[in-house]
């Protein structure tokens, strides 16, 4: 009875958890539509109403894909087979565990470890994580090229919606300075007391002020995403650094600017402002600094890769027999 009530209970909080977590996405539909009503329907600025139209659309299309684009977990070679899953969890030596696990990364493309330098595996999956991948534990699964749970979208961002989330933010940026700065001539007028509609001082009054504070913090979550972006770097990754076979490297994924851009965007530029997924690979290997090195050695004397050196001497060289622990 008592464990019928404590699933009840569990449920019940899940539920609850679930509900919450689109709070702040309807927090923002209502700011966004209620500016929309404001802009066009009480302010009816006809002459800037054909960009701010293309503007608006740009926005809610690149915010509804960051949404409903489904995290990409891994496929089925990185998992555990049914019998494999068995013997693992029934095998109670750890060095058979670990040894079962290193001829499964054998056979994988993955080439990052933990920070002391062990096969990374995901024991609530069941997984050999590949390289950039890690375990949400929000929305309980392993997730591609992992960058951020974003509670404002209510969704995991990583490879198959990383694309989307830099173009909404970009859009979001525009968005609101283009209010500001059509709004603001109305501003002055409010100032002066030539705005005859109360409604109206009320809509650009807030109009102005909403434009202005979501824009400063987005230009500043913009830029700093922009600058990931430019390094080929994802959040945790600069939180973290990750550890390669050959040790630690800050850079490791760094092609330089443009080819770093082409990993989120893709070759054709045509596809750089629209949200279609163009984004190169199938998200569980990607190219290395070191790999591009061996074909262009010109990348061996750019700074990043100097200051590698010096963050590599704070650890110690790895063995290329690796030991191998969970990680979640």
């Amino acid at each position: 009875m008592r464990r019928g009530w404590k699933m009840a209970l569990s449920w019940g909080l899940r539920c609850c958890r679930r509900v919450l977590s689109w709070v702040p996405v309807l927090v923002i539909v209502l700011v966004v539509l209620w500016s929309y009503y404001a802009y066009v329907f009480e302010l009816c600025l006809v002459i800037y109403l054909i960009f701010y139209h293309a503007i608006f659309v740009f926005f809610t299309w690149t915010y509804w894909k960051s949404i409903f684009t489904l995290p990409q977990q891994p496929n089925q070679k990185f998992h555990l087979s049914y019998s494999d899953k068995e013997r693992y969890e029934n095998e109670e030596r750890p060095e058979i565990q670990k040894q079962m696990l290193i001829d499964m990364a054998k056979k994988l493309p993955v080439y990052t470890r933990t920070g002391s330098g062990a096969v990374r595996f995901c024991d609530r999956c069941h997984l050999i994580k590949p390289d950039r991948c890690h375990h949400c534990s929000v929305c309980a699964m392993c997730v591609l090229k992992m960058d951020h749970h974003c509670p404002w979208v209510n969704n995991c961002i990583g490879f198959s919606n990383y694309k989307f989330f830099l173009q909404f933010l970009a859009y979001s940026v525009l968005y609101c300075l283009y209010i500001a700065t059509t709004v603001f001539n109305y501003f002055i007028k409010y100032w002066r007391g030539e705005l005859p509609s109360v409604r109206s001082k009320f809509h650009v009054l807030f109009l102005l002020f909403v434009a202005c504070m979501f824009f400063v913090s987005l230009v500043i979550l913009f830029g700093y995403h922009f600058w990931l972006l430019s390094r080929n770097k994802t959040t945790l990754e600069a939180f973290c650094t990750p550890v390669f076979t050959s040790g630690p490297e800050k850079n490791g994924f760094n092609l330089g600017f443009i080819k770093n851009i082409q990993q989120v965007f893709g070759d054709n530029k045509k596809f750089w402002l629209i949200p279609i997924g163009s984004s190169p690979g199938d998200g569980h290997s990607f190219p290395m600094r070191s790999m591009n090195e061996s074909q262009n050695p010109l990348l061996a004397n750019e700074e990043p890769w100097e200051e590698n050196e010096d963050e590599n001497r704070d650890y110690p060289e790895v063995s290329s027999s690796l030991a191998v622990e969970t990680e979640t």
